[in-house]
């Protein structure tokens, strides 16, 4: 792909190449884009920071062909457990039964250095992927035709120019502050000190088997089972807590005694943080864009940082690639604020809202949380799933006829194949797809086949594997795709490149007026 005519060196810049800025890269790279990613570290920071990833990410990660590479240091995230301020279990945080609706674990855990080092590596591979590292951005500078860089490297200070920008440089981005975009704070500041542990066979048997939140008023605290012999607490600071002095060992272990002593795990990291709830007011200044931490950062308490922020890249990527192609219009890129600032506000006032139920230090209140916690349960604990808590997309590109599957993730089914069982994507590939009921009468519609191909849109019709719908009809394993048409009333999904449903029809008079409306959309 890519073949547009720059007068820049570069189609893409990326600043930073910390796990949004190489997926950023491998996502320009499979499209052939001319890319530049820069990032002032030489190495991967050794500990370990991010720690959980859902079915989207690693979705993504089998898209880009590493999930396999990536396996050995993923494990599945099990439930959390929330015990109230008097040790009672009050609910459950668990991931949604098999079938899988994305094919995947939905959650799980990994350790960070190493996935990262493989996401950098395979970032390189692509021949249009240029990475320079021990390479700072200085300052940048726009005009109507691009953005120059000044970067300051191994071989001194010189400028590039590339047609756009992404800012993957974290929560204090340079580039962020050079453009003045400010946060808006969604009132979310807590202290806690995070503390990853390597524990040995004689710890982990006195550590509870699944995750756990202890909402105890005097001291909560996260508990989190990460791959192998990974685990990681983390702990409220209280009020007259030096932050710093907290991170010494005697205070870290101190704080663990209720659970381990240090015959019993190696200390890997122990940093002090403040559990912030913030957006930028803008994600866009002409052709610069911010993704990642540069562009939000939430509490921790499902796991969502990192997906976050490889999640922007995603939404972001396949829509330079079209603008840079021709094939749409600049405005096609205001739909990446207007789509992930809204995703992130709403997922972060969740994540807020689990985190006040957390950290409620008065003693009285907390009781009160924990009876109208179980009340919800009927006076059990009910469990409820880290899903349900990630929101669809709300705006943006998506189709005008309102519909409930619309900004919904369209899901991944296992397939019979004449080459054995093999996902989705794995199977029809991924980009813009148009996938159909393959009982309907719209998977045999040659003029809606037609229209398809002229737009560029995949044809993939799906049915239930017991059914014989003909050659050019995959059959699912389990169901997931045609209970999913029944559940939503349809017969036909138009999929995005980032796999979010654009919207849905159920007869072929309004599924050719939505491929209109499409057409001219991405004009």
């Amino acid at each position: 792909m890519s073949g547009s005519i720059s007068a820049n060196e570069y189609q893409v810049a990326i600043v930073g190449f910390g796990p949004s800025g190489a997926v950023a890269a491998s996502l320009l790279g499979a499209q052939g884009i001319r890319t530049l990613a820069v990032d002032r570290d030489r190495l991967v920071y050794d500990k370990p920071r991010a720690i959980a990833l859902d079915h989207e990410i690693l979705r993504l990660f089998d898209n880009l062909g590493i999930a396999g590479q990536l396996a050995p240091h993923i494990g599945p995230f099990p439930a959390s457990e929330h015990f109230g301020a008097h040790g009672q279990l009050i609910r459950r945080i668990d991931m949604v039964s098999e079938p899988y609706p994305l094919g995947y674990t939905p959650t799980m855990v990994f350790t960070q250095p190493p996935v990262e080092e493989i996401l950098r590596a395979h970032a390189r591979s692509y021949p249009s992927v240029v990475v320079e590292l021990g390479t700072e951005l200085r300052r940048l500078d726009q005009t109507p035709d691009g953005v120059t860089l000044e970067l300051c490297g191994e071989h001194g200070t010189r400028n590039v120019s590339a047609d756009y920008v992404i800012a993957c440089d974290g929560a204090s981005s340079l580039v962020r502050r050079q453009l003045g975009i400010g946060f808006d704070d969604l009132v979310f500041d807590e202290p806690w000190l995070v503390v990853d542990l390597r524990v040995n066979a004689s710890g982990i048997a006195k550590l509870p088997r699944t995750a756990a939140q202890f909402c105890d008023p005097s001291r909560p605290t996260t508990y989190i089972v990460g791959p192998g012999s990974h685990r990681r607490f983390e702990i409220m600071l209280l009020p007259d807590e030096d932050p710093r002095a907290m991170e010494q060992p005697e205070q870290v272990w101190r704080l663990l005694a209720r659970w381990l002593t240090p015959d019993d795990a190696t200390l890997w990291r122990a940093a002090s943080y403040r559990f912030h709830a913030l957006v930028a007011s803008k994600w866009r200044e002409g052709r610069v864009f911010l993704a990642g931490d540069a562009a939000h950062q939430q509490p921790p308490f499902i796991g969502q940082g990192m997906c976050q922020g490889v999640r922007d890249v995603a939404n972001l990527v396949w829509k330079l690639a079209r603008v840079l192609d021709g094939e749409s219009g600049a405005a096609l890129l205001d739909t990446y604020q207007e789509e992930r600032s809204a995703h992130v506000r709403e997922l972060t006032t969740r994540i807020k809202a689990i985190g006040h139920v957390i950290c409620e230090r008065d003693p009285e209140a907390a009781a009160a949380r924990d009876v109208r916690i179980l009340a919800e349960g009927g006076g059990m604990p009910r469990t409820i799933t880290r899903q349900e808590i990630v929101p669809p997309l709300s705006c943006g590109l998506r189709a005008d006829v309102p519909h409930a599957a619309s900004g919904t993730l369209f899901p991944q089914p296992w397939l019979v194949t004449s080459r054995g069982r093999q996902l989705l994507d794995a199977t029809c590939g991924v980009g813009w797809r148009l996938v159909l009921r393959g009982d309907s009468a719209l998977a045999r519609s040659r003029a809606i086949a037609a229209r398809a191909a002229e737009m560029g849109l995949r044809l993939i019709a799906i049915a239930d594997a017991d059914q014989d719908q003909g050659p050019d009809v995959m059959r699912e394993e389990s169901g997931v795709v045609t209970d999913w048409f029944t559940r939503h009333a349809c017969a036909a999904a138009i999929v995005r490149p980032d796999h979010y449903v654009y919207g849905v029809a159920a007869d072929e008079a309004g599924l050719a007026a939505m491929l209109s409306d499409l057409a001219a959309k991405l004009r």
